[in-house]
């Protein structure tokens, strides 16, 4: 009990990280200054953002396995965990599909695109389908999730492998019983690490930043932006409406909280996708954050990474809204009856777009070129926006992955709710420098409250 009131009473390290997200936004208004005054520096400079993407990627494939293993191998019904995994891919199919359909109505209330008339870009459209196609379809996806050995699946940075063989282990030392506790707690030590490697490269985010935009601006200027503004600022609508009201009402109904009090817990990870256009690089960041807000790491483990490929709801509205907006604009509207055609098949193709490369303009172009290849030319329209749109995506659909991961607790009882609320309502604060709880020690000590079957 002593050790427990002094744990208590120890104070919490001053939290500096607040001059990080200060010095992020700093960054990203001298990177549109440097693209705009000086272009071509400021498309070279690219390789920055990128640079400071790929140091996030490089950290998922651990944090997610040491996540998963300490969740999975803390609870002693293994049905509790398919039971979580069958609740989420319902789930995800479900918005996905919501998310197509929103697309298609604003869309088709606002009409972006008409009267624009503007030429296509012949051929750049069909390379982009190519890169889809390249991933082989939907059974080449499903056979890569399996690695091909049980150390590549931690280096190769596929995500959907570093989830397979994490659920492999934990169930592994679940099956041990007692016997793998010390495994446990050495998969606890190095989580820890991890955490603290990744705090450690976040203090990049600025650096990343200031190229991602200067490159962003250089390349296109302001002229794309607002010559395409109407298609943009319907998408940033058409999300707004869907984070806000579609998933800010189920969240309010299922788990009783405020989507308001989520974004805001989330809003340091806003600005890093935001300023990086990538949603990957605040994965991490949402599983610990998710954990610390009450939800078991089980559930966590699988519904996040798990979402980050079959929960992509902002790349749903896109692909509905970029595809009618072609149409448009290129003088050839899609009838209803064509609308609903491609509603249903782009429920397919977007399952896919985790696993590829410039994920959403390139499955809309694979898309497009199976169901309406005449309008395949058309992607060269919105080629110079993608990279703004591109962030509402991201924002959008690291949103609906952290709806569903509370969701999913709910509904599986796998979530404190008292812990959720205190944490949402500032009482509980995430600690930010290690970004996970000193205190709480190796996680296997959960292994007296397995999730409610």
């Amino acid at each position: 009990m002593a050790d427990r009131t002094s744990t208590a009473t120890t104070p919490r390290k001053r939290d500096k990280t607040h001059w990080l997200y200060l010095a992020v936004i700093v960054a990203v208004v001298a990177g549109i200054v440097v693209g705009l005054v000086a272009p071509h520096l400021g498309s070279s400079l690219g390789v920055l953002g990128t640079l400071f993407v790929s140091l996030i990627k490089m950290m998922i494939a651990p944090v997610i396995f040491c996540t998963i293993v300490l969740g999975i191998g803390s609870v002693r019904k293994a049905a509790s965990v398919g039971k979580v995994g069958g609740i989420a891919l319902v789930y995800f199919l479900v918005m996905s599909t919501v998310a197509l359909g929103i697309g298609l109505l604003v869309g088709n209330i606002i009409s972006p695109g008409t009267g624009l008339n503007i030429a296509s870009n012949p051929g750049a459209g069909a390379k982009l389908a190519d890169t889809a196609h390249a991933s082989g379809g939907t059974m080449e996806f499903i056979t890569g999730i399996i690695p091909t050995s049980l150390l590549s699946s931690l280096t190769a940075g596929n995500i959907l492998q570093a989830l397979f063989v994490a659920l492999l282990v934990g169930f592994g030392l679940q099956a041990m019983g007692p016997t793998g506790e010390p495994v446990l707690r050495g998969v606890g030590l190095i989580q820890k690490l991890v955490f603290r490697i990744l705090a450690g490269i976040l203090w990049l985010a600025p650096i990343g930043a200031f190229g991602a935009i200067a490159k962003v601006v250089g390349d296109t200027g302001f002229d794309a932006v607002i010559q395409l503004g109407v298609l943009m600022l319907a998408f940033y609508l058409t999300c707004a409406i869907f984070v806000f009201g579609v998933l800010g009402l189920i969240l309010r109904f299922v788990a009783h909280t405020s989507i308001f009090k989520l974004v805001r817990y989330l809003a340091r990870e806003y600005l890093l996708i935001v300023a990086t256009s990538s949603s990957e690089s605040a994965l991490p960041r949402l599983m610990a954050k998710m954990e610390h807000a009450g939800v078991q790491p089980a559930t966590v483990g699988i519904v996040v990474p798990t979402g980050y490929s079959f929960n992509l709801d902002g790349t749903a509205i896109y692909l509905t809204m970029a595809s009618l907006f072609i149409a448009d604009a290129m003088g050839n509207p899609l009838a209803i009856g064509e609308q609903l055609a491609l509603l249903v098949f782009m429920i397919v193709a977007s399952k896919g777009a985790a696993g590829v490369s410039g994920a959403g303009l390139a499955t809309l172009a694979g898309g497009l070129q199976a169901h309406r290849p005449d309008m395949l030319d058309g992607i060269g329209l919105i080629v110079g926006i993608d990279r703004f749109m591109s962030e509402a995506r991201a924002v959008t659909n690291f949103s609906g992955n952290a709806v569903a991961t509370i969701l999913v607790g709910a509904w599986t009882k796998s979530v404190d709710h008292r812990k959720l609320a205190d944490v949402l309502d500032g009482k509980d604060p995430f600690d930010e420098q290690t970004m996970v709880d000193d205190h709480s020690g190796p996680q296997v000590e959960t292994t007296k409250e397995p999730i409610a079957v």
